[in-house]
């Protein structure tokens, strides 16, 4: 029998069974979504939950001081300070430029810590500051695929977060996807928002999962004091969109297929 790879469990409840078990070992996994719609809860939580499993974790930053971290952490009842000194945690600020060379060079200070820390996943946010790189699509992409390769290289299962302004599938304020950052990543999750009843409810659905089965149904999450967690699937079309299933459809075709 086909040996079966062990998943990792991102901690979210809900969101493993959507990925078929969890995510795949060294597997480079894109998160996409509005300002605050969830991405880096999503993304402490799999971190904080690495390290209460005993596979320490690693914070890349490239627009947070980690202050910021600790208190974020803290609003969800998770104690990061406490973890850095147990050495299962470690958050690091930093730019694209300087943590490309870092991982391009022997012995650079991302792969000590990862060493030191006997590390399995890594954090980075937010992959758009890589944009500032290049202007070279191509150029971009060929950066991109060097640096996930060489944390896949180091053994971690990395979450990347990326910020797109699309909300409510509102077309005029899509941006292309010069990088194909969707296409080099593993697994893509997308979060967005969504109008129901006249109210906004986040939605999250799981685009593609390379060498994996994985839920392709839109469910709902909510993030509260314990953090994020997926809900149900959108079912029916009663009451969406003001009782109209037309504009039930449209929504969704907009948020998550008109790009």
């Amino acid at each position: 029998m086909p040996q079966v790879s062990k998943r990792v469990h991102t901690g979210v409840p809900g969101l493993d069974e959507m990925l078929n078990g969890g995510l795949l070992p060294c597997t480079a996994n894109l998160v996409e979504g509005a300002p605050g719609c969830g991405k880096t809860t999503l993304g402490m939580q799999f971190i904080y939950h690495g390290a209460l499993e005993g596979e320490p974790g690693l914070i890349l930053t490239f627009e947070q001081f980690p202050q910021q971290y600790y208190r974020d952490a803290a609003s969800f009842g998770w104690d990061f300070r406490a973890l850095e000194k147990q050495g299962l945690l470690k958050v690091v600020m930093s730019s694209p430029e300087v943590a490309q060379a870092d991982l391009e060079q022997f012995n650079g200070k991302i792969t000590r810590l990862v060493h030191r820390m006997q590390a399995k996943r890594i954090l980075v946010e937010n992959i758009s500051y890589f944009e500032r790189m290049s202007r070279d699509p191509i150029e971009l992409r060929a950066l991109l695929y060097s640096f996930l390769n060489a944390l896949k290289r180091e053994g971690l299962v990395t979450l990347l977060t990326r910020e797109t302004y699309v909300l409510l599938g509102d077309e005029a304020a899509e941006d292309a996807d010069q990088t194909n950052l969707s296409f080099l990543a593993d697994s893509y999750i997308l979060l967005r928002y969504v109008e129901i009843e006249s109210a906004i409810r986040r939605a999250i659905i799981v685009l593609k999962m390379r060498g994996s089965a994985h839920d392709k149904r839109i469910r709902q999450f909510d993030i509260g004091s314990q953090g994020m967690v997926v809900q149900d699937p959108f079912r029916g079309r009663e009451g969406i969109m003001s009782g109209n299933p037309r504009q039930m459809a449209e929504s969704f075709i907009k948020a998550f297929i008109r790009r």
